[in-house]
């Protein structure tokens, strides 16, 4: 018998968005995210995965989308679609693209990840900071640097330690490989799987399906604004309509990469990101 699931630390139930009270983006989703765990949501473009994101953070009005119908809950307490009430409850973004204020020091970046959480007091905020500082070194080294002169990967750690400097219980990752280099990908993977391990949940928006799976615990893929498939991270991986749509291009990639080095190619679903 398989042990049972940890408690929900975000559920989300039966939910319905829609922009300009036209476009309906979203129809009939439900996720849980159990405490502690990943669950990573793909998908291609327009399938709804930022959406999702947005119900969750509370951010749909600043995109003329509201829900219709469904709630979000987390530990139990319904969200109503207020960002700072999202914080509060211990529910933060990174958003996609890093977004960080590149005219700050990095040291100004992670104070100002501070201020949404406004209950921590000083303790808590230095053992934030100093989680952050460990789990993160590069933060440390460049703390006087501007953000803005950092590399993407360096700007996406920074995105994240400044997230969890509001001591998060859900964090919200979006698209976090975006558009950096293989190793930095394979960087971010292990950051988050420690994230997760010191006791963070984690709900993983990706296109890149391959890392997204290989570090999440469970996964839904949406389509059209529906959930397609769901479960175990490790059997989506394994199935044969995942790695049609989602694991293709990774396969054929790595494929390539290692005939050019003389070795066997191993299964993108299979592989292990790790530093």
């Amino acid at each position: 018998m398989s042990p049972p699931e940890p408690p929900s630390a975000l559920s989300i139930e039966n939910l319905h968005v829609t922009y300009g009270r036209a476009v309906e983006a979203l129809r009939g989703v439900s996720l849980d995210l159990p405490a502690g765990r990943i669950v990573a949501v793909l998908g291609a473009n327009g399938a709804g995965k930022s959406t999702l994101l947005r119900a969750v953070s509370g951010t749909l009005g600043l995109h003329r989308g509201a829900v219709v119908r469904g709630a979000v809950r987390v530990g139990g307490q319904a969200l109503t679609g207020d960002p700072a009430r999202a914080v509060r409850a211990g529910v933060v973004q990174v958003p996609e693209g890093r977004r960080v204020f590149a005219g700050l020091t990095v040291e100004e970046n992670l104070r100002a990840g501070e201020l949404g959480r406004g209950r921590l007091g000083a303790a808590s905020r230095r053992q934030a900071r100093d989680r952050v500082l460990d789990l993160l070194p590069v933060l440390a080294e460049r703390r006087r640097q501007k953000a803005g002169l950092m590399s993407g990967g360096e700007q996406q750690m920074l995105a994240i330690g400044r997230a969890l400097m509001a001591d998060p219980r859900v964090l919200l990752l979006d698209e976090p490989s975006l558009g950096l280099a293989p190793r930095m990908v394979r960087q971010i993977g292990v950051i988050v799987r420690e994230i997760n391990r010191q006791g963070t949940a984690v709900l993983l928006v990706e296109q890149n399906a391959a890392m997204a799976l290989s570090i999440a615990h469970r996964a839904s893929v949406l389509e059209n604004g529906r959930v397609r498939l769901e479960g175990p991270a490790a059997e989506l991986a394994a199935g044969d309509e995942v790695r049609r749509l989602y694991l293709g291009a990774a396969e054929e990639s790595a494929a390539g990469e290692s005939t050019a080095a003389g070795t066997a190619p191993a299964p993108a679903a299979l592989t292990r990101w790790t530093a």
